[in-house]
């Protein structure tokens, strides 16, 4: 499809999508990797910012770009920690998690954009910098978008494409010329974050506390930075007032009993913090992904990740449909599937964050029972690690299906390697006991067992299990497969 801007050019795509912060990078890149035309609208001007909020990559993310092949160096980059203090003592042992990331990997979001932003290149997106949305309308066709370009945003430029995906974060202009409400409301009002060196290097890389004044998280960044992310309540200011470094000492002094000795501040904010959801992360043929579709509290660093995850599940979709043939339907799978996601993060970050601010009498019970709960009761605590890194989420299956359908797929070791390896084709893998031969399918990769296991796994290409049966079922594999081609699920 064809697009105009000011000078007459074409500016045409099969997917348009705005914002290029990491849930834009992965879906871009995953598009154009998969042969699809992609143009990345981006507001700010071209580069990597090395200040940004988020700070965790979470062990489903991990996954998610090991079957791209870039985990090993988002991981290079980072801090792994598997074990997590928070309240009173209490502890999450990501340690214990299923997966071949058994930890919370710290890494600043800006470095995860480097890789993203490195793959979407080298896969083909084309990158608009310095462009603003400010007008969306869709036809039978496809989607046209009008925005302002340039440094003073007094030139104007039009953009055509198959679909239109808004991952331009809490202020989403694609969301608001949609016509979306973003009901919600403020949890956390001066919330503090600051980028510092210390004097003093503190015993770990991560640290958490919460006393009656409020919290504070303590991250190891690199080269010497720590970012400090907090809340006092006895200030209680709006975004815009002055932070000073008294301030930031002063929160560090309640919650560890020193400041370290601050020796110099790159970076300081004081923001609020949302719960918000889009009601459907689908209008026609436009989409929203990440925080244009929901924003949390920073507790549980679940932010990034779910809008990474987002990504992972809407770019396969697409690209059944516009590359393979497959039914427009199939993408009504992307709102049924990841709106729950969504609801979940927001209610699990929710109640970190009322344990947090709770004030002082209750909190004397609350947060000590909450402690001994994680310490001592392992499927709870095992629970608690698996849902907010991702690995114990499941996507809802039709009643009478296997017992595994819509559970992510553990990375299986295969006769061709493992799974997730596989998983880089960007299809469909079928995986069955050792020795027995599927017949081609377009599309589906065949793998084989080496776990002496018989159960056959249609996985999908983001790594859920689409179809399983104890037995040979022929019929019931083309069935599956039909079902997902033609979107009737």
């Amino acid at each position: 499809m064809e697009s105009r801007n000011g000078d007459g050019g074409a500016r045409g795509s099969d997917v348009l999508v705005v914002g290029a912060g990491p849930t834009g990078l992965l879906l871009a890149g995953d598009l154009a990797a998969a042969g699809l035309s992609v143009t990345l609208v981006e507001r700010r001007p071209r580069r990597i910012s090395n200040l940004s909020r988020a700070l965790v990559v979470h062990a489903r993310t991990l996954e998610q770009f090991d079957a791209r092949g870039i985990a090993d160096e988002v991981v290079a980059g980072g801090h792994p920690i598997d074990s997590l203090q928070l309240f009173q003592r209490g502890r999450l042992r990501p340690s214990r998690l299923p997966t071949r990331y058994p930890y919370v990997l710290f890494t600043p979001q800006y470095e995860v954009e480097r890789v993203l932003e490195r793959r979407a290149r080298e896969a083909g997106v084309t990158f608009v910098h310095e462009a603003r949305v400010v007008e969306v309308e869709q036809d039978a066709d496809g989607v046209e978008v009008r925005a302002v370009t340039g440094a003073d945003g007094t030139t104007s430029a039009r953009f055509r494409a198959s679909y239109l995906v808004g991952t331009d974060g809490a202020h989403s202009t694609v969301r608001k010329a949609l016509g979306l409400p973003f009901p919600g409301k403020s949890t956390l009002r001066s919330l503090i974050l600051a980028d510092v060196r210390l004097a003093e290097k503190p015993d770990r890389p991560f640290t958490v506390n919460s006393v009656p004044e409020g919290f504070c998280l303590l991250t190891e960044m690199g080269e010497g930075w720590y970012r400090i992310t907090g809340w006092n309540r006895h200030h209680q200011l709006p975004d815009d007032a002055p932070l000073d470094l008294d301030e930031i000492r002063e929160l560090l002094h309640h919650n560890f009993g020193t400041d370290y000795g601050i020796t110099e501040c790159r970076w300081k904010s004081r923001f609020h913090s949302d719960e918000r959801q889009a009601p459907s992360y689908r209008v026609g043929r436009a989409f929203l992904a990440g925080d244009a579709a929901h924003v949390h509290s920073p507790a549980g660093a679940m932010g990034m990740n779910t809008g990474l995850q987002d990504a992972a599940n809407l770019g396969w979709k697409l690209v059944a449909v516009l590359r393979d043939g497959a039914d427009d339907r199939l993408l009504d799978t992307y709102q049924r599937e990841r709106h729950v996601a969504g609801r979940i993060a927001l209610r699990i970050s929710g109640r970190m964050v009322r344990v947090a601010k709770m004030h002082p009498i209750p909190a004397r019970i609350v947060r000590p029972l909450v402690a001994t709960v994680l310490n001592r009761v392992r499927p709870v605590s095992d629970r608690a690690a698996s849902m907010i890194t991702g690995i114990g989420l499941s996507y809802p299956a039709e009643r009478g299906a296997h017992r595994l359908v819509g559970k992510r797929a553990p990375d299986l070791a295969l006769a061709e390697g493992r799974l997730y390896e596989v998983l880089r084709a960007g299809g469909f893998v079928l995986v069955g006991p050792a020795g027995v031969r599927f017949p081609p399918t377009a599309g589906v990769t065949p793998a084989h067992r080496t776990d002496g296991g018989r159960t056959t796994l249609l996985v999908r290409p983001d790594g859920y299990i689409a179809w399983a049966a104890d037995e040979a079922d022929d019929a019931g594999l083309r069935a599956a497969l039909d079902a997902w081609r033609l979107g009737r699920l």
